[in-house]
């Protein structure tokens, strides 16, 4: 700018000169001198270059400088660029790396783990609710809960209520003698997501282990009840059975006509009561000592046989039959394997079945000698047993109480007698053995036990 400046007060200062440029350049005659002007012209010309130069160099430095700045400026900032490039790329793998290490612990989880949004849509679904269902995330993302799992046991209305009130809440489901989940309803904990997480627990082995030990509780505590009450038992059988015997020796000794033998009769059958008495005692304590928590393998027909010999000293009407009165028919089939079973507790089982069995032909004698039909066979993978008789048959409610446990209730409907019941026996099986027990019966066909012993290895 001061340049222009210049010039332009040059140009003002120098506008007289404009009449007569040559001027300056003519002699005394008046002749003008063109040697003056060319060197003159020159002069300026290299004046001129010179000036134009010496700003063509400071431009050059100038722009040299720039470059050198605007190069600074690029390796700076490419140098941040590489470092929040660096920075960005480390974070994103961190990121995958969280993300893959929470899918990870998701899917490991034990139980299933179902995510929903606010329409209750599947969000999440783990690798054991696909294992439980069977059916991938990628088939039921998006869809209903309900729909992509029909089973569960929730309603619409308990997840809404968690989805409004903000609460977790607890929940138990047990299918009986199946299994058993502990559920879980929390919502997520977030201003932007609104959704629920469902955690569903299969606690069934912690269930079972839990009845088990009420179980086994329950057992102790009966066997010490059935231990003492044998005990308090025995005490005045065997003095009974003492006096007894006294009496007898002191009624052959001594002569009392016929009133003699009419004694000896009443004596013995106060001896057979008190014998029978002592095997009912003896009972208690093989059923006090009759779980055990291994099983053992064991002949189901030996065990069988042992039943009956019990039976036949425990099962006696003085007055009307005896169980060794009854005929006993045996179907035992050939080569059967032997049961990994608790042995002393199906001697109860089979047993108590005797004594069913004996029961009902005392009350129903007829002009047919008693008799009860035993059969043990294989079906495929378990081995059968049957024990059948012809005495007083079941209603259809006897049918289903039989096997239920004795409740007093204040219903005026008469229940099945408490002494008659086989409700242990069908829980021995059922529980300690995983098999089954049924009955049928009916008046023209009589009544038929049915147990099912699975094969173990």
């Amino acid at each position: 700018m001061k340049r222009v400046v210049a010039l332009i007060g040059l140009w003002g200062l120098s506008q007289n000169a404009w009449a007569d440029v040559f001027a300056v350049f003519r002699d005394e005659e008046g002749r003008t001198n063109w040697q003056y002007i060319a060197n003159t012209s020159a002069s300026l010309l290299i004046l001129i270059l010179l000036v134009v130069l010496v700003f063509l160099i400071r431009a050059h430095l100038r722009a040299r400088r720039s470059n050198r700045a605007l190069t600074e400026i690029k390796a700076t900032l490419e140098e941040r660029v590489a470092q929040r490039t660096q920075v960005l790329e480390e974070t994103a793998e961190e990121l995958r790396q969280r993300e893959a290490y929470v899918s990870r612990v998701v899917n490991s989880m034990p139980v299933m783990l179902i995510g929903l949004n606010e329409e209750l849509q599947v969000t999440q679904w783990n690798r054991t609710a696909e294992e439980a269902t069977g059916r991938p995330f990628e088939d039921v993302k998006g869809e209903n809960l309900w729909a992509a799992y029909p089973d569960i046991a929730l309603s619409e209305d308990q997840v809404r209520e968690v989805l409004r009130t903000g609460e977790a809440r607890q929940l138990k489901h047990t299918q009986p003698d199946q299994h058993s989940f502990d559920i879980t309803l929390s919502r997520l904990k977030g201003q932007d997501d609104i959704g629920i997480v469902i955690l569903i627990s299969d606690i069934t082995k912690q269930v079972n282990a839990e009845n088990k030990l009420a179980e086994r509780d329950k057992l102790s505590a009966l066997g010490e009840l059935a231990s003492a009450m044998a005990h308090d038992i025995s005490l005045p059988i065997n003095s009974i059975l003492q006096r007894v015997s006294s009496s007898q020796q002191r009624i052959r000794a001594v002569e009392m006509g016929d009133e003699k033998q009419t004694l000896l009769q009443e004596a013995e059958m106060v001896r057979l009561n008190a014998e029978q008495a002592t095997a009912i005692a003896q009972n208690l304590l093989d059923l006090a000592r009759s779980h055990s928590h291994e099983k053992s393998a064991a002949d189901i027909p030996a065990l069988m046989d042992s039943s009956i010999e019990l039976a036949g000293r425990l099962f006696v009407d003085a007055e009307r039959m005896a169980f060794r009165d009854i005929e006993i028919r045996r179907h035992y089939a050939s080569s059967l394997p032997q049961v990994a079973c608790h042995p002393d507790e199906l001697v109860q089982v089979f047993t108590r079945l005797l004594r069913s069995a004996f029961h009902a032909l005392k009350q129903n004698r007829g002009d047919d000698a008693a008799r009860i039909d035993i059969e043990i066979g294989l079906f495929v993978d378990s081995l059968w047993i049957k024990v059948a008789h012809r005495g007083r048959s079941l209603g259809p409610e006897e049918q289903l109480e039989i096997f239920e446990p004795y409740f007093l209730s204040d219903s005026s409907r008469d229940q099945y007698p408490i002494e008659h019941r086989l409700s242990y026996p069908h829980f021995i099986i059922t529980e300690h053995h995983q098999g089954h027990m049924s009955v049928t019966s009916d008046e023209r066909l009589g009544t038929c036990f049915n147990i099912q012993l699975p094969l173990e290895e």
